[in-house]
């Protein structure tokens, strides 16, 4: 069954992120205290929240032969046993929050700075997860079933 296997936020950028067992999400803020979830004014929010499955990141981390924590990616969100979703538009439900799929998470040089390789094994196949937008709010928690929302 598709789950919610993980929660970070991290409150500035480059700061450490900090796991967690619940969090509340916001239309307006994304994940409460994460520094990349509040939508400025005029924007549109493409990169509240953002997600990324757990046998993705075991395959990237494991052909460069590391082993790292999933939030060392800096996601938000950690899926299990769920296929993200590759089609900006596609709604997603994690407990009671709904979440727009926006655009792919394209791996960047910080990544490169983690572990040497890291960026490359992240490119392939949205293997770096997907960026979303808040569309209902409320209480996530590790262990919330997900599905995709008609």
């Amino acid at each position: 069954m598709a789950r919610l296997a993980g929660i970070a936020r991290h409150a500035r950028p480059r700061g450490p992120m900090e796991p967690l067992e619940t969090v509340e999400v916001t239309v307006e803020g994304g994940l409460e205290g994460d520094c990349r979830g509040r939508v400025k004014p005029g924007g549109r929010g493409r990169r509240q929240v953002s997600l990324i499955e757990a046998k993705d990141w075991a395959a990237a981390t494991g052909e460069i032969g590391v082993h790292l924590p999933w939030w060392s990616r800096r996601a938000n969100l950690l899926v299990e046993d769920f296929d993200l979703p590759k089609e900006p538009g596609t709604r997603i439900r994690i407990g009671d929050v709904l979440i727009e799929i926006t655009m792919e998470c394209d791996p960047c040089k910080r990544m490169e700075e983690i572990a040497p390789g890291l960026m490359t094994t992240l490119t392939p196949d949205w293997r770096g997860g997907a960026l979303g937008r808040v569309i209902e709010g409320g209480t996530l928690n590790i262990g919330d079933t997900i599905g995709i929302e008609a």
